[in-house]
C-alpha cells in the first residue's frame, strides 16, 4: 500500500517511542493500534477510489477512526 496518511506516529511525533513501546508492551493499546492501522487503511483506499464506496460509509468510518484516536491519545499521554 502506498503512503496512508494519518499514522498515529506521523499525527503525534512527539509521542512515537512511546508508542512504539506500547505497541509491545500493551496487548489491549497494540489491538486498538491495529484496529486503528486498519481503518485508517480502509479509509484512504476509499478516498483515493482503490475502493469506493459512498460518502455516508467513508464519513461513519471516519468518526470510527477519531474516537480510536482519540482513545490512543488518552492512553499515550496518561501512561506519560
Amino acid at each position: 500500500m502506498p503512503h496512508t496518511p494519518h499514522q498515529l506516529a506521523q499525527d503525534f511525533p512527539e509521542l512515537a517511542d512511546l508508542i512504539s513501546k506500547r505497541k509491545v508492551s500493551d496487548p489491549h493499546f497494540a489491538r486498538l493500534l491495529d484496529d486503528y492501522n486498519a481503518l485508517n487503511g480502509k479509509i484512504h483506499l476509499a478516498e483515493t477510489n482503490v475502493e469506493p464506496m459512498d460518502d455516508l460509509a467513508q464519513s461513519e468510518l471516519r468518526k470510527k477512526r477519531m474516537a480510536l484516536k482519540d482513545e490512543l491519545y488518552g492512553l499515550l499521554t496518561t501512561a506519560a
